[in-house]
């Protein structure tokens, strides 16, 4: 299953951050496990506070909802290790139907790519040369299907030399043997015992009984008997050799799964390979990917909780497919392919709106999220003194700090008493949104306090930032509510 992120806006306030983390449980508890809670920006003071308060940590952080390599439905083709024979490494890729795999070093790692061609390539060459360099013992027996006869003579980790069929009439092979020689034979004891008196590299007997006299035997040669023929026999033994050898290593384009298809389009314009591994974040291999891989990506799955406006929400939104809405705020100008799940009501608060969910749903949410909602709720409505709030939000935080344990009085408190001495950047930005109404641009920054005496002291700070701001981002008005709780007011700063 595809992993579906609830986010609310950035620069998350309380209702923003606690909407995520409410709605993305809620999913959970009714089964639905790929609901996965994530923030877009920093999280505030007062958040932290509340979060820490109720031992809850911040959702993830996430940068932008871009379409990575890893929302493609990408091949996973079995990987070998760089020390299997190439025949091994041909029979998977046979099997598989895929045109390429990677090939691996002993950590996982990418050691190479082997294609089709690379094996052909490979064959084509030992039609003119048959000399075998250091093919491992166990990667002959395994494609000669073959033991060894003298086991009690061979101690040879690998043979080496140059391939010779000794056929029945040609005798005189047995006065040219070598010790760099690979000698193919059936049951013909002269040419056997040449070989064995020359110490050729090995000796491999097609097809025949073994004489008993060949199985004591202590020669250096590697004695190997296989139930194939010599032809088949000549041909398979070059598809011993370890893969590693065979395989490209060179100039190997390759992506990992955080990688922005964007991105991988125009590398992908400028190569012309089969195949292109892709490895995780510790380089792993985890499969590879051609080009019809980007034709229909996965786009990745959001929820909007808290807000439903482009400028508000996550960068890279045009590239993924909003699911659901859930908001109090007017509707703004999200577009959408296919119909979907909208939840907007007048509220003050989007988790009043969670929480009518939960009821609706038959699940009671944890204490500490019940705890953490009753305070988004006080946190967007002022502690009932907003005139956006309603009966309704009074009525649901009751009941959330019912379930938590907990007064409402107490828990306004722990979130309208802290320290605005800290950057005005950091104040200002603490519940910041930006909006495009007709064709005006807009940032709206609250600040909520106990005691605003201390914050108008600080105006000519803020003014000068917004003047900053509203020059780098060309808006048409910058303006800063400082909210006083127990004023029952605002004192209204603009820049524009």
């Amino acid at each position: 299953m595809s992993t579906i992120y609830v986010t609310g806006h950035r620069n998350p306030d309380t209702d923003s951050i606690v909407s995520a983390i409410a709605y993305a449980n809620l999913h959970r508890a009714l089964g639905d496990s790929e609901y996965k809670a994530v923030r877009l920006g920093p999280v505030n003071d007062e958040t932290q506070h509340i979060l820490d308060y109720f031992g809850y940590e911040a959702p993830e952080l996430v940068n932008n909802m871009r379409t990575q390599v890893r929302d493609l439905d990408f091949d996973r083709p079995t990987c070998l290790d760089s020390s299997v024979p190439v025949m091994l490494a041909w029979n998977t890729l046979k099997d598989e139907k895929v045109q390429a795999m990677p090939i691996l070093k002993e950590n996982g790692t990418l050691f190479g790519l082997l294609s089709t061609g690379d094996v052909a390539n490979y064959d084509m060459r030992t039609m003119a040369d048959s000399y075998l360099n250091d093919v491992p013992v166990f990667n002959l027996l395994s494609v000669l299907e073959g033991v060894i006869v003298n086991e009690s003579g061979c101690t040879a980790y690998s043979v080496s030399g140059s391939v010779i069929v000794a056929l029945p009439q040609s005798l005189s092979y047995s006065t040219a043997f070598s010790s760099d020689n690979i000698v193919i034979c059936g049951n013909q004891p002269e040419i056997i015992e040449k070989a064995i008196e020359a110490e050729v590299s090995c000796i491999i007997i097609c097809q025949s009984d073994i004489d008993p006299e060949f199985k004591n035997s202590t020669s250096k040669s590697c004695i190997i008997s296989t139930p194939l023929d010599a032809r088949r026999t000549a041909r398979v033994i070059y598809q011993a050799v370890p893969v590693k050898r065979v395989c490209s290593t060179d100039n190997i384009v390759c992506f990992h799964l955080d990688d922005y298809l964007d991105d991988v389009r125009e590398q992908l314009l400028e190569s012309r390979f089969r195949a292109y591994p892709v490895l995780d974040e510790n380089d792993k291999v985890v499969g590879t990917m051609g080009r019809y891989h980007l034709l229909r990506p996965r786009r990745k799955k959001v929820v909007l909780v808290d807000h439903n406006e482009i400028s508000q929400s996550v960068p890279g939104l045009e590239q993924a497919e909003v699911v659901q809405i859930i908001d109090h705020h007017r509707l703004a100008d999200i577009q959408t392919n296919q119909p979907i799940y909208v939840r907007n009501e007048p509220v003050g608060c989007t988790n009043t709106i969670l929480t009518a969910m939960y009821q609706e749903n038959g699940v009671v949410p944890p204490p500490k999220i019940a705890g953490l909602m009753a305070a988004a709720i006080l946190s967007d409505t002022v502690m009932f003194r907003s005139p956006t709030c309603t009966k309704r939000d009074i009525a649901m935080a009751n009941r959330l700090a019912g379930i938590a344990g907990i007064s409402l009085d107490t828990l306004g408190k722990e979130i309208f008493t802290s320290d605005h001495s800290g950057p005005v950047e950091e104040l200002f930005n603490s519940d910041y949104k930006q909006f495009h109404i007709a064709d005006r641009y807009i940032g709206v920054s609250q600040i909520t306090c106990s005691d605003s005496e201390e914050l108008v002291g600080r105006a000519d700070e803020f003014l000068k930032l917004m003047d900053e701001i509203k020059k780098k981002d060309k808006y048409d008005i910058v303006i800063l509510m400082m909210t006083d709780i127990l004023l029952d007011g605002t004192q209204l700063y603009y820049s524009g």
